[in-house]
């Protein structure tokens, strides 16, 4: 296909990335993604699990993640994203990089803490798998304050492991990662060139984009369908590939998203965590919405529309509110004053 219309590269990438209600199972839906991203903040959903139901709909069971995760190993967890298994000699590719600056200063690091490497890998051999609070100090290693590891270098050192492929998450209690050795989790596998492994996983995420942007240009993948998409209407998570790309999305809807989570709440544009909306292949406006566990209350703080948002499009949207509200488990949505367009 020659460039695309902006109307014909709007339907590429949300049919691409399954919005369009063809989405059929976890497992299926994580393949033709190619990944789904984890993020500790579940201001509403895991971010994995948010991904999954705006495709899924309220018929999406957590519980089948983990299951495809922990006991059938049809997904693999890697450097904070899920990956198909079949993925995994690509992985072990990018796992054995030496080319980026970052890949040279892990090494060197590890090279500095040699007997902490040792140590632990050591510890997970014996009594392994292990929570990384199950593993004492090592007798070398000084505790130090630090924001995103605390003062124990433990989760430090296991996540580095874990970027170099040493060792592998195999497991979840709660929110804490379960660690073994990567060789007792992991599948054998062939040896695929660095080279060969980043031109397959780009074949892959690009098809799974649909389009993207090049030199300033949409590019379009060879298999893309333009096909119209279906009056289906849905809410995205922060994460989502479809928005992910903040320049693409800007380009393709005129739709500017950042996540506001580190903003000061007095400089928040739209709020703490908000989903846009997706009404056919139209992005038309985001909700700042908050689950009250606690209370079972979904809590929506606040309701924006596009200028060019239909004004018949409200029902949609509260559906798909309702429809979240039932996956959550929320016995009531709390609505606020909606933008005019809507009321």
């Amino acid at each position: 296909m020659s460039e695309p219309t902006l109307e014909q590269a709007r339907r590429i990438a949300v049919r691409a990335q399954l919005l369009d209600g063809r989405a059929a199972g976890v497992e299926e839906t994580v393949r033709r993604l190619g990944f789904l991203q984890l993020d500790p903040i579940s201001t509403v959903a895991p971010a994995q699990h948010l991904v999954l139901w705006s495709r899924l709909g309220s018929s999406h069971d957590p519980a089948e993640l983990d299951r495809l995760l922990w006991e059938d190993r049809k997904l693999i967890e890697w450097d904070a994203f899920l990956y198909p298994v079949e993925d995994l000699p690509l992985l072990k590719a990018l796992m054995r990089r030496r080319d980026r600056p970052l890949d040279r200063r892990l090494i060197a690091w590890l090279k500095e803490n040699a007997s902490f490497r040792r140590y632990v890998l050591k510890e997970l051999e014996r009594r392994g798998p292990l929570l990384s609070r199950d593993i004492e100090d090592h007798a070398h290693t000084r505790r130090e304050a630090h924001r995103w590891w605390g003062e124990r270098k433990m989760g430090l050192l296991l996540g580095v492991l874990n970027a170099r492929g040493e060792v592998a998450v195999v497991g979840r209690r709660g929110k804490q990662r379960l660690w073994d050795l990567a060789e007792r989790w992991y599948p054998e596998t062939e040896t695929v060139p660095l080279q060969k492994a980043r031109r397959l996983l780009l074949e892959r995420r690009r098809r799974a984009l649909g389009v993207w942007l090049e030199k300033g240009r949409v590019r379009v993948h060879p298999e893309a369908d333009d096909a119209p998409v279906p009056a289906r209407t849905t809410l995205l998570g922060p994460f989502d590939r479809l928005i992910h790309d903040r320049d693409r999305a800007e380009a393709l809807w005129a739709f500017r998203y950042r996540i506001e989570i580190y903003v000061p709440a007095a400089k928040r544009e739209f709020g703490y965590y908000v989903l846009p909306i997706l009404h056919g292949d139209r992005l038309i406006g985001r909700i700042d919405p908050l689950f009250d566990r606690k209370a079972g209350v979904l809590r929506i703080n606040a309701v924006y529309s596009q200028p060019d948002a239909p004004s018949d499009a409200w029902p949609a949207v509260r559906a798909a509110i309702d429809d979240l509200a039932a996956w959550l488990g929320a016995s009531e949505v709390a609505l606020p004053k909606l933008p005019a367009p809507w009321r």
